[in-house]
């Protein structure tokens, strides 16, 4: 391939060279064991220590609170049956939102075939929690809410301080799946009343299967991989030691540059949607205008299949989404867009184009020129247009 504009970094992203350099060593020269105690292992260890301070001074938390896992997966997962295993003798009933990644929405499906209720908020149409809805679904019983801190597919922000105030105010644990926020958007578990949050490296420019779960002091959660005694005896399995590293180098390169990235990703972000918006007819905007991730532009086109849309954005080098990669070769609409109100045959051509600070106006440009060609050779062949075209030419 000549070219490569690549616009899925909420799939994935690049691991910045500055972050191999750092994971390289733990590869082949302190490749020991951070749990032994000879002295040839303490490199491993300090280095796991340090990316533990890096990471918690990120979310303005303890660096105790930090404990690392295999990905934002895990970290999901930990959070929902843990709790609802520790605090079983309190309720049964936990919270979430219909938008939630799948790591969430699956978890909370197994919870329910186990004997818990779960309430599913509904979104504006926006993808925005409803603050009324969720203080009412609140019951005596309700032991855990768990919504994310920004979407994966629309870019929305939540108001997560405002919802861990009213989860802290009800005696309530609060989890946030910031997968897609941290290292993007500013976030402190303190000012934020945040109890549990997963994360994950590889959205961060670090590197795959690596994560974290940051547990609030006194959150009484239990273990959820069961073995050694790592982790403090709360998540067991022989550290990935570059893993780690890796991601605490990445979180360190975005905290020092996050002002910046999100000033040129949001000015960039806003140029491709005003294009889009402005030069392709029939098109919509998903998730809030502006309370959106800085690198986020999510939209549907009317009249057109997303897959088709992404087989002919990639024969001209562009890499995008039609949703969550988790989710992709689903033939299913996503279920963010029918979250949020949209008809099938509208969510069905949807395009999420996600940015990166190496991202270019060049990039912008060639990508909004081969979209409109692609959309226009696209509505071409489809009789739905030409019928709608017809009426509307009649009317």
């Amino acid at each position: 391939m000549s070219k490569l504009i690549y616009l899925d970094n909420a799939a994935t992203t690049q691991v910045y060279p500055e972050v191999l350099d750092a994971m390289n060593p733990f590869f082949t020269e302190y490749y020991g064991n951070p749990s032994a105690v000879y002295s040839f292992a303490g490199e491993a260890n300090k280095s796991v220590l340090k990316s533990r301070e890096t990471i918690a001074k990120a979310l303005g938390a303890k660096t105790e609170e930090i404990y690392f896992t295999g990905g934002g997966s895990e970290s999901d997962n930990w959070a929902l049956k843990a709790t609802a295993e520790a605090y079983g003798s309190k309720g049964k009933h936990i919270i979430t939102t219909k938008i939630e990644h799948h790591a969430i929405l699956h978890t909370a499906e197994y919870l329910e075939k186990k004997g818990l209720e779960v309430t599913y908020l509904d979104v504006d149409e926006n993808g925005v929690v409803k603050l009324d809805e969720l203080k009412a679904a609140i019951r005596p019983d309700t032991i855990l809410i768990s919504v994310m801190t920004a979407n994966n597919e629309i870019g929305t922000i939540q108001p997560i301080a405002e919802i861990g105030k009213i989860a802290k105010e009800n005696g309530v644990l609060f989890h946030t799946d910031a997968v897609q926020a941290f290292g993007h958007i500013p976030i402190n578990v303190d000012e934020m009343n945040i109890d549990m949050l997963s994360a994950s490296g590889h959205k961060v420019n670090g590197p795959k299967g690596i994560g974290i779960m940051y547990i609030r002091k006194g959150v009484k959660i239990l273990s959820f991989i069961h073995g050694g005694a790592q982790e403090r005896q709360r998540r067991a399995g022989t550290h990935n030691v570059p893993g780690i590293v890796g991601f605490g180098k990445a979180i360190e390169l975005a905290t020092e540059e996050l002002d910046n990235r999100i000033k040129y990703e949001t000015e960039l972000r806003d140029y491709l949607i005003d294009r889009v918006l402005n030069e392709i007819p029939y098109v919509r905007l998903n998730g809030h205008r502006t309370d959106r991730l800085p690198n986020n532009a999510n939209f549907c086109f009317r009249f057109i299949e997303g897959e088709s849309l992404l087989i002919l954005l990639d024969e001209k080098g562009i890499c995008g989404s039609s949703g969550s990669a988790c989710t992709s070769g689903s033939l299913d609409p996503s279920h963010v867009l029918l979250a949020i109100g949209l008809p099938h045959e509208i969510a069905h051509g949807s395009l999420r184009l996600t940015l990166s600070e190496k991202t270019t106006k060049e990039d912008i440009d060639y990508t909004v020129d081969e979209l409109k060609k692609i959309i226009e050779r696209l509505r071409s062949m489809s009789p739905l247009y030409e019928d709608f075209i017809k009426e509307k030419k009649i009317s």
